[in-house]
């Protein structure tokens, strides 16, 4: 009887000049679902679009299926090792079952919220301070699992659970500071150690190729040349090498050399001669014409 009443009256109010009937036509918004219930019993679903329902009997619940985001208010948590926290977290759901967000639960959102803080409180409580900090994801990743097997039962399916803030006490900011900077401090001190070990490798290795034999004769020439450039005659006394013959092949070829810049004479004399035989250390005397400055 009142299903054919609400027809009818649903029939005139369809009439755009009958504004004393209600109209039975209602639209259903994209990414909602629409749920009829009929004398207050779950009838039908709908699809989005405009619906025709019967105004006496019928009513239109529109369910919101889209991706929500929630934001879990500052939690208290304490560590494993006595340190409090305040987290706040972030859920991210959208309702998969329209039929049990709507009347298996009175408050989706709430619930959720109210779960995720729980949760929070108990993986927090199992961890250290050092544990929480270092794997926040993790923990994270493990929070939105347990929530999402209740959530399962009310119609609704956690995307993802992110802790969003993390805030320390001022005590123990200023602990956690300290420790870094004597973390830093160490490391620099363990590089440094390490140059330093590199660098006296590398300084003893020079010390050994300049103590041989090829390196001491180089440096030998080398002197000899920058001697063979000074103005004033001076006799320098010298070790020479073992072949005589070369040596004064070496003076000869100084000799010349200064001879061309300024017509200098470069001399070599060897033997008992000029020294008279009696010192064994030098093999021989080189007396050069140099410049005065060296």
């Amino acid at each position: 009887m009142i299903n054919t009443l609400g027809n009818c009256v649903g029939t005139f109010g369809a009439i755009p000049c009958c504004i004393i009937c209600p109209n039975p036509y209602k639209p259903v918004s994209q990414g909602n679902v629409g749920l009829v219930t009929k004398f207050g019993r779950f009838y039908r679903a709908v699809d989005p679009g405009l619906v025709k329902i019967n105004p006496l009997s019928e009513r239109l619940i529109q369910v919101d299926v889209k991706i929500q985001i929630v934001e879990v208010p500052k939690q208290v948590c304490m560590t494993k090792d006595n340190v409090t926290l305040h987290l706040t977290s972030v859920i991210y759901y959208h309702i998969t079952s329209p039929h049990k967000a709507a009347f298996g639960i009175s408050n989706v959102r709430q619930a959720l919220i109210e779960r995720t803080q729980t949760t929070l409180r108990h993986v927090v409580g199992a961890r250290v301070l050092q544990d929480v900090i270092e794997r926040r994801e993790e923990i994270a990743q493990s929070i939105g699992e347990i929530i999402e097997d209740v959530a399962a039962g009310w119609g609704v399916k956690v995307e993802s659970m992110l802790i969003k803030d993390m805030i320390f006490s001022n005590e123990l900011q200023d602990s956690l500071s300290m420790a870094a900077q004597s973390k830093r401090i160490g490391e620099s001190k363990v590089i440094a150690a390490r140059a330093e070990v590199e660098s006296a490798k590398l300084m003893r290795q020079a010390a050994d190729i300049l103590s041989s034999a090829p390196a001491m004769q180089i440096r030998y020439l080398e002197a000899m040349q920058a001697m063979a450039k000074s103005a004033n005659s001076k006799v320098i006394f010298l070790p020479g090498p073992a072949n005589v013959a070369s040596q004064m092949a070496m003076a000869d070829s100084v000799g010349e050399g200064s001879a061309a810049n300024g017509g200098k004479r470069i001399a070599a004399e060897a033997g008992d001669g000029d020294f008279g035989g009696a010192d064994p250390h030098f093999s021989q005397a080189i007396r050069a014409d140099v410049i005065e400055h060296m």
